[in-house]
């Protein structure tokens, strides 16, 4: 009999501490309500400076979209974030060099998640670009030297790219959606429905998601506390310096000239991901910049 006053008692308690819990996250929420913190979807947006008309239905409902999925993609967000920390201090001063605005540090985000990945068409590196479009953007592209993988000189050809766009379209927002639609593809649709603004266009599936997803990612990196993703400062990968070595003449054992440099074959192939092979032809004298790291190993 005591046994079960006991139990009574507990349950009495956890069932009265339950309301209290419930009743205070009530609270809070009626509070927010009050005021006027409703939910996470911001009030406002923009690519480029160019505003993003979320006040339009169909607009609003593809940014909610894009913005609930990679929220909720915790580990592809969060490597996101960390290499950024590596890899947009690289991207930035190019961008700004070349006069394109700082938001399009987002779209290498979303075309490779800001690794040398590889697509099933043959894209490839940080910017995402194929062989013939990266030679037209002044880059080498062959068995020996791939400066695809070459985050330099990759951003510089898309800056090349970027400018070329907007030059056609008058507009930030439409040079991000052809680098995905093509500037024929995207020129094309313009023609036929007879708009010149991205929101008011029909486009494939792939290029009416791009922009959003590039302004999803934005959002959720520039305000990463607000969605959660609470990553401290020493979990973010880190720069590591490194200097430049001229070559201007061919290496015939990549592997014996790491050693060379007092580190190994890995990590020479971590650093200057554009040497595709386990040697560098080289014989027309041309001049390339190899990195070696000074520390980190």
């Amino acid at each position: 009999m005591k046994l079960i006053n006991k139990v009574a008692v507990i349950s009495t308690v956890v069932f009265a501490s339950g309301l209290f819990v419930f009743a205070t996250t009530n609270d809070a929420k009626q509070k927010n309500i009050e005021d006027g913190i409703v939910s996470n979807f911001p009030v406002k947006l923009d690519f480029a400076g160019e505003e993003t008309p979320l006040k339009i239905s169909d607009v609003m409902e593809r940014f909610d979209r894009e913005l609930l999925v990679n929220v909720n993609l915790h580990a592809s967000t969060i490597l996101a974030i960390k290499r950024a920390n590596r890899a947009f201090p690289v991207i930035e001063p190019i961008l700004k060099k070349n006069g394109i605005p700082d938001d399009f540090k987002y779209l290498a985000v979303i075309e490779s998640g800001l690794v040398n990945a590889v697509s099933p068409a043959g894209a490839r590196g940080v910017w995402q670009f194929m062989p013939d479009t990266a030679k037209e953007r002044g880059m080498e592209v062959t068995e020996n030297v791939d400066q695809r993988y070459d985050l330099e000189k990759s951003t510089e050809a898309a800056c090349s790219y970027f400018l070329s766009a907007k030059g056609k379209f008058g507009s930030w927002t439409l040079a991000a959606a052809s680098y995905n639609g093509g500037m024929s593809g995207v020129n094309k649709q313009i023609g036929i429905q007879k708009v010149s603004d991205y929101y008011d266009l029909l486009l494939t599936e792939e290029t009416s998601r791009y922009v959003f997803r590039i302004l999803a990612l934005k959002e959720i990196m520039k305000n990463q506390v607000k969605y959660e993703f609470n990553i401290l400062p020493g979990d973010l990968y880190e720069i590591l310096p490194t200097k430049k070595i001229e070559i201007d003449s061919s290496i015939t054992d990549l592997a014996a000239f790491a050693k060379g440099q007092g580190i190994n074959y890995k990590i020479l192939k971590i650093h200057n991901p554009w040497l595709r092979e386990t040697k560098l032809i080289n014989d027309t004298g041309k001049k390339y910049q190899i990195e070696i790291p000074l520390k980190g190993y």
